[in-house]
Protein backbone atom coordinates (compact mmCIF):
# COMPACT_ATOMS: atom_id res chain seq x y z
CA UNK A 1 0.00 0.00 0.00
CA UNK A 2 3.39 1.92 0.18
CA UNK A 3 3.19 2.77 -3.33
CA UNK A 4 -0.45 3.67 -4.04
CA UNK A 5 -0.02 5.98 -0.77
CA UNK A 6 3.21 7.73 -2.21
CA UNK A 7 1.10 8.09 -5.74
CA UNK A 8 -2.12 9.37 -4.23
CA UNK A 9 -0.09 11.91 -2.16
CA UNK A 10 1.95 13.29 -5.70
CA UNK A 11 -1.10 13.59 -7.26
CA UNK A 12 -3.15 15.24 -4.93
CA UNK A 13 0.08 17.79 -4.54
CA UNK A 14 -0.06 18.71 -8.18
CA UNK A 15 -3.94 18.82 -8.62
CA UNK A 16 -3.63 21.64 -5.57
CA UNK A 17 -1.01 23.23 -7.31
CA UNK A 18 -2.72 23.39 -10.67
CA UNK A 19 -6.43 24.34 -8.96
CA UNK A 20 -4.90 27.09 -6.93
CA UNK A 21 -3.02 28.32 -10.00
CA UNK A 22 -6.15 28.31 -11.89
CA UNK A 23 -8.24 29.96 -9.61
CA UNK A 24 -5.79 32.33 -7.89
CA UNK A 25 -4.01 33.47 -11.13
CA UNK A 26 -6.48 32.31 -14.25
CA UNK A 27 -9.87 32.92 -12.99
CA UNK A 28 -9.04 36.55 -12.11
CA UNK A 29 -7.11 37.04 -15.32
CA UNK A 30 -10.05 35.75 -17.34
CA UNK A 31 -12.53 37.42 -15.47
CA UNK A 32 -10.94 41.15 -14.96
CA UNK A 33 -8.02 41.36 -17.66
CA UNK A 34 -10.01 39.78 -20.47
CA UNK A 35 -6.70 37.32 -21.21
CA UNK A 36 -8.37 33.84 -20.64
CA UNK A 37 -4.75 32.46 -21.91
CA UNK A 38 -4.14 30.30 -18.23
CA UNK A 39 -7.61 28.85 -17.67
CA UNK A 40 -7.14 27.47 -21.53
CA UNK A 41 -3.88 25.67 -20.68
CA UNK A 42 -4.50 25.19 -17.44
CA UNK A 43 -8.03 24.62 -17.43
CA UNK A 44 -7.45 21.14 -19.50
CA UNK A 45 -4.04 20.46 -17.86
CA UNK A 46 -6.36 20.33 -14.46
CA UNK A 47 -8.88 18.26 -16.19
CA UNK A 48 -6.83 15.26 -16.71
CA UNK A 49 -5.04 15.58 -13.43
CA UNK A 50 -8.01 15.35 -11.76
CA UNK A 51 -9.09 12.01 -13.83
CA UNK A 52 -5.99 10.90 -12.47
CA UNK A 53 -6.33 11.80 -8.77
CA UNK A 54 -10.17 9.79 -9.32
CA UNK A 55 -8.27 7.12 -10.40
CA UNK A 56 -5.33 7.16 -7.28
CA UNK A 57 -7.52 8.06 -4.93
CA UNK A 58 -9.76 5.13 -5.89
CA UNK A 59 -6.94 2.43 -6.29
CA UNK A 60 -5.54 4.01 -2.31
CA UNK A 61 -9.02 3.72 -1.16
CA UNK A 62 -9.61 0.16 -2.41
CA UNK A 63 -6.17 -1.09 -1.41
CA UNK A 64 -6.88 0.80 2.56
CA UNK A 65 -10.43 -0.95 2.40
CA UNK A 66 -12.11 2.37 3.02
CA UNK A 67 -16.08 2.99 2.87
CA UNK A 68 -17.63 4.32 -0.12
CA UNK A 69 -18.22 7.74 1.87
CA UNK A 70 -14.61 7.88 2.95
CA UNK A 71 -13.41 7.30 -0.64
CA UNK A 72 -15.86 9.67 -2.55
CA UNK A 73 -15.16 12.86 0.16
CA UNK A 74 -11.44 12.24 -0.67
CA UNK A 75 -12.07 12.17 -4.46
CA UNK A 76 -14.25 15.84 -3.84
CA UNK A 77 -11.39 16.97 -1.82
CA UNK A 78 -9.92 17.63 -5.34
CA UNK A 79 -12.43 20.06 -6.65
CA UNK A 80 -11.88 22.71 -4.03
CA UNK A 81 -8.84 24.93 -4.38
CA UNK A 82 -6.36 23.99 -1.13
CA UNK A 83 -8.93 21.51 0.35
CA UNK A 84 -6.53 18.53 -1.51
CA UNK A 85 -3.75 19.66 0.61
CA UNK A 86 -5.53 18.87 3.66
CA UNK A 87 -7.18 15.62 2.43
CA UNK A 88 -3.69 14.02 1.59
CA UNK A 89 -2.75 15.05 5.26
CA UNK A 90 -5.28 12.82 6.00
CA UNK A 91 -5.44 10.47 4.09
CA UNK A 92 -1.33 10.03 4.94
CA UNK A 93 -2.51 9.93 8.48
CA UNK A 94 -5.12 7.71 8.04
CA UNK A 95 -3.05 5.02 6.30
CA UNK A 96 0.08 5.11 8.15
CA UNK A 97 -2.41 4.59 11.36
CA UNK A 98 -3.49 1.11 9.97
CA UNK A 99 -0.04 -0.26 9.04
CA UNK A 100 1.18 -2.82 11.34
CA UNK A 101 3.01 -1.93 14.15
CA UNK A 102 4.82 -5.32 15.01
CA UNK A 103 8.55 -5.08 15.21
CA UNK A 104 8.49 -8.09 12.31
CA UNK A 105 5.57 -6.78 10.13
CA UNK A 106 6.68 -4.98 6.99
CA UNK A 107 5.28 -1.16 6.88
CA UNK A 108 4.86 -1.34 3.52
CA UNK A 109 3.21 -4.37 1.16
CA UNK A 110 5.81 -5.17 -1.24
CA UNK A 111 3.92 -6.68 -3.80
CA UNK A 112 1.91 -3.65 -4.34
Amino acid sequence: MGAALIRYRVVAYVVGVVLIALVVIGMPLKYIWHDATVVETVGPAHGFLYMLYLVTSFDLGRRANWSLRRMALVMLAGTVPFVSFYAERRVAGWVRADQPTTPDAPLVDQHH
